[in-house]
């Protein structure tokens, strides 16, 4: 193993993150010297796992949380826009490197399955009509269909319906063109054009130790290969921290204000996982429903189609846990390092003002099979015991930051930390994280490489690569994309 000894970017992590942000790089500017180091012995292991992750290409299109209801009784569909054109973006990017043959069978990682939302109850059947009538004005979401007609949700997903009270009050919607994505399969092509193309492997087995400033240069990475305990010492101009559920900890040996007041609360997840073909032949759907009342936006359950190393799977979850480690191959150890002077406060702020989630975890945790399949149940309501099993699902940091009211607070969802310079940044956080990967990774380009993305011919190459990007998505732009991607994709 050897090692130039400067570089324009280093990326820590072998995940969906550093292969999009190397990969987009790399697109605008083939020039630029890249490392990308993992610590696992190959890539897209952790939270990239096609089997640690929900899988959902998360456009906003049934998750409900993204779609709030304000106390005036309106609901509030901001944050399922910005989702939805973030996911195209993916999307776009995906179609451009199928155009450009780089990428051959899109199916092996990306296949349409229609997505849906469902729930039981007046009031939440109210809810569910109410952000159809909202999200339906919206031209990104005009296609999504209503019903409270069991017969129409047969139709959808006969799983869910059969066996009903006649009685029982419910309803869907749903939208059509949907996906599910193999984040894994997706990952790995993605590090194939890097190598194949433009000669920048992943370099496995290479354990970021430390990360320090240099006077000369931005940064010193220090690297052990873990197979021969070997100690490198490699410059940076940039890094990126995208080690999944291990950047905190690297974050906090990094010399920057920035860092200063974060902390992560980690919680691991598990899937009830059919074993019985005959059920999964008669699913063919994503179906979101509601978290339960003060639970956290994760423990939002729902019935997945998925498509795994080629075979259709069906999935029910998640069942959330705890775990002190930040990462499946972590430690037990982690949580208990990632305490420090700095995040103490806003760490005991945010477990002060998030006792139910703790009452919730606790609940999980103490979940056996019987009690998962009680929650299956909801759903499908003759689940069988024999027909499931439960399998591990990979691990989560939640972002825990200092507030000014609460002391700290546990946000959900994805954040980039950055130095002043843009010379270091990280990434924390979950969901929709992956789905929205390329669209992340452009904000971290814009910060690493300002002068770069403000070139005249990287904007015009940006706009070949991703028409969404730094442009106002108007309807008939959004039509016309939709359409391309939706052919070059076989979607």
């Amino acid at each position: 193993m050897s090692f130039k000894k400067e570089y324009d970017l280093i990326c820590i992590g072998g995940g969906i993150m550093s292969a999009n942000l190397a990969l987009l790089a790399k697109s605008i500017n083939p020039e630029l010297d890249i490392l990308i180091v993992e610590k696992l012995e190959s890539v897209a292991k952790e939270s990239s796992s096609a089997w640690n992750n929900a899988g959902t290409g998360h456009a906003a299109l049934c998750e409900l949380n993204y779609c709030p209801e304000k106390e005036d009784g309106t609901v509030a569909i901001d944050k399922a826009i910005e989702i939805s054109k973030q996911f195209e973006i993916s999307k776009q990017f995906w179609a451009y490197l199928v155009a450009q043959n780089l990428i051959t069978n899109p199916e092996e990682f990306v296949n349409s399955v229609k997505h849906h939302s469902w729930v039981i109850g007046e009031e939440n059947s109210t809810y569910l009509e109410k952000r159809y009538h909202t999200l339906k004005e919206h031209f990104m979401f005009d296609t999504i269909e209503f019903t409270r007609d069991k017969e129409k949700m047969k139709e959808w997903f006969p799983l869910i319906v059969n066996n009903r009270k006649e009685d029982e009050v419910m309803a869907a919607s749903r939208v059509g063109r949907g996906t599910e994505v193999n984040y894994e399969a997706l990952t790995k092509d993605l590090f194939k054009i890097l190598a194949e193309k433009y000669n920048t492997p992943v370099h496995c087995n290479c354990e970021v130790l430390d990360i320090d400033p240099d006077t000369e240069i931005d940064w010193t990475v220090q690297i052990k290969n873990t197979l021969t305990d070997e100690i490198y010492h490699v410059d940076a101009e940039h890094v990126f921290i995208g080690a999944g559920g291990g950047s905190l900890l690297l974050l906090q040996k990094v010399e920057i204000d920035e860092k200063d007041g974060y902390g992560g609360f980690p919680v691991s997840g598990e899937w009830l996982v059919c074993k019985n073909q005959e059920l999964i032949n008669q699913h063919n759907a994503k179906v979101y429903s509601k978290a339960g009342i003060g639970d956290p936006p994760m423990s939002t359950p729902h019935l997945d189609t998925r498509y795994i190393d080629g075979k259709k799977q069906l999935m029910f979850g998640p069942f959330a846990g705890f775990s002190p480690k930040f990462l499946k191959e972590g430690s037990n150890l982690d949580l208990i390092k990632s305490i420090q002077v700095d995040n103490i406060s806003p760490m005991l702020g945010a477990f002060w003002h998030n006792l139910p989630l703790t009452k919730y975890l606790v609940k999980q945790v103490l979940m056996n099979k019987d009690d998962r399949m009680e929650a299956l149940r909801k759903f499908v309501v003759d689940a069988k015991n024999e027909d499931w099993e439960v399998v591990k699902a990979g691990q989560r940091v939640q972002i825990i930051k200092k507030d000014e009211y609460e002391g700290g607070k546990l946000q959900f969802g994805t954040e980039v930390i950055s130095s002043k310079d843009g010379s270091i940044t990280c990434l924390l956080g979950a969901s929709p994280g992956a789905s929205i990967a390329t669209s992340i990774m452009l904000s971290v380009l814009e910060k690493a490489f300002p002068k770069l993305m403000q070139s005249a011919s990287v904007k015009e190459k940006l706009k070949t690569i991703v028409p969404f990007y730094n442009t106002e998505v108007t309807e008939e732009l959004f039509a016309k994309q939709l359409e391309e991607v939706k052919s070059i994709l076989k979607l």
